[in-house]
């Protein structure tokens, strides 16, 4: 493979433009820009790089090889040696200093990739900046104190197991995957169980609905302890045979991946989903400076060579100094096109997200009487009542709750949860100074995200922040959480969390 083919590949990767079917999420702005993209990759980076290359190539190259090539001739018809002449020296002196553009050109690409290459890793861009073999440069600023990690620069994301719709092109049609039951772990915990996605047990997990094919999958505990990856292929097996997804077949059939790793493109897709809701992942706070920054780093450290432009000559030099011209152009708009789509993940992941949903908890003792009727008549409100303060064993309880017996037990807490909104907004109406009646607030989300949404109202307004977090444990089995983390992971998600915790804590 040429350099220039294998530098292709890298960026191809690093675009993920592999994934240009997906239509979902980030994947669609990563569609708006994959035609720019790959119009850059495939007619635009090859000219770019011969196009300056030309300002540097001597006009009168051809004519003095051809000089070179009639004095040598004319000494030998002499009987002479050519390499003694002095012409034939002067001439192969200029031919010397002349450059050689395919030689150049491939250089370049080879830097390229080795730049790319070294900066990413499995969709994650990592400070790997390295000073010589097995030595590594921190950058830094003069600090007294300076504590670095891997990912110091960078949000840590836990995806956790979402189990959102992956939804991918074929042609005019779109493929949705689509979890119909499941069980998952909550908050961390881990229940020591090997869920698996399945198809769904049932005539048939396929349909054809308003021109989208949607297959339906189940993700519960696997007594069998089966592998993802074993299922994907039985998977795979049972839909290129399924008869609704027969207009289709041709195209999920077609292989894809590198030239050692081909699969089909329904299993390219079946690994993805089943992968993607407990992989872990890294976004960049400022990803256009920091590859500028080590881009610098990397011409002086590793393409500039001093002690070349000392013992050369002047046209040498300035055709040098001119390789390095172009590798910085070309890697900078390749830069610009990675800081977009990393600069839109991370507004994605900074924006304030939405609250599916608001309950409160209140006392009887604060609700009007008026609506001691509806209460009394909710089925769901009283199981509650007896599971949590056990009020089928108080004296005067009957089945059915009345109420009489509301008013006798005012402290009992009413969940708005059980009710619906015409209730709830109509209770929320009768209180007055609300806000200032609310003693507790319970936030169930992404504790980054929690964060973000009360930090404006409660800045510099809470007196203790309590703490519990992930713990390093290696592989002890006996603890109640996932430990696994890896050093840099732990940092960088506390230490994001820790920031906006200090700006809500008072003097």
């Amino acid at each position: 493979m040429s350099a220039f083919e294998e530098l292709k590949g890298k960026l191809r990767e690093i675009f993920q433009l592999d994934r240009n079917d997906l239509d979902f999420g980030i994947y669609r702005i990563i569609n708006l820009k994959s035609n720019e993209i790959d119009n850059f990759l495939e007619n635009e980076l090859l000219p770019q790089v011969k196009e300056g290359l030309k300002d540097y190539i001597s006009k009168d190259n051809v004519n003095v090889q051809e000089e070179l090539n009639k004095v040598i001739q004319s000494a030998q018809d002499l009987g002479a040696n050519p390499d003694d002449l002095p012409k034939v020296k002067e001439l192969k002196l200029k031919l010397s200093n002349s450059f050689n553009v395919e030689k150049i050109e491939n250089e370049i690409y080879s830097d390229l990739y080795n730049f790319f290459k070294r900066y990413y890793n499995e969709g994650d861009f990592m400070s790997l900046r390295r000073y010589k073999e097995g030595v590594y440069a921190l950058p830094y600023e003069g600090e007294e104190v300076k504590l670095h990690w891997a990912n110091a620069d960078q949000y840590y994301i836990k995806s956790g197991e979402t189990l959102t719709n992956y939804t991918f092109k074929v042609g005019d049609y779109r493929v949705r995957f689509e979890v119909v039951l499941a069980t998952t772990e909550q908050n961390n915990n881990k229940d020591g169980e090997n869920r698996i996605f399945k198809l769904l047990e049932d005539n048939n997990p396929v349909r054809f609905e308003n021109g989208e094919y949607i297959i339906s999958f189940t993700y519960l505990p696997d007594e069998n302890k089966s592998k993802q990856e074993e299922i994907n292929k039985k998977i795979e097996d049972i839909l290129l045979k399924n008869s609704i997804l027969l207009p289709i077949i041709s195209y999920l059939n077609e292989l894809t991946g590198s030239e050692k790793n081909r699969i089909t493109v329904i299993l390219k897709h079946l690994n993805v989903f089943t992968a993607r809701n407990t992989f872990d992942y890294f976004i960049h706070k400022d990803l256009g400076k920091f590859l500028r920054r080590e881009l610098d780093f990397f011409i002086k450290n590793e393409i500039m060579h001093l002690d070349d432009i000392e013992n050369e000559s002047v046209e040498k030099v300035e055709q040098y100094l001119g390789k390095i011209k172009i590798f910085r152009k070309v890697a900078n708009k390749i830069i610009s096109f990675l800081a977009q789509l990393e600069d839109f993940q991370k507004k994605l992941w900074l924006k304030k997200k939405f609250v599916l949903e608001t309950n409160y908890c209140i006392t009887l003792d604060r609700i009007p009487e008026d609506l001691y009727s509806i209460i009394a008549s909710n089925e769901k409100q009283k199981e509650e009542w007896i599971k949590l303060f056990a009020i089928d064993e108080i004296n005067d309880f009957n089945e059915k709750i009345t109420e009489d017996f509301l008013k006798k037990n005012s402290n009992l807490v009413l969940d708005t949860q059980f009710f619906d909104s015409e209730f709830k907004y109509k209770l929320l109406s009768s209180i007055d100074n609300f806000n200032e009646q609310c003693d507790g607030l319970l936030i169930h989300g992404e504790n980054f995200q929690a964060l973000e949404l009360i930090l404006e109202k409660q800045i510099e307004s809470v007196k203790c922040i309590y703490i519990d977090p992930p713990f390093n444990l290696g592989k002890n089995g006996d603890f109640l959480y996932k430990t696994n983390y890896l050093d840099s992971s732990w940092l960088s998600l506390l230490k994001e969390r820790l920031e906006k915790t200090k700006k809500i804590l008072s003097d």
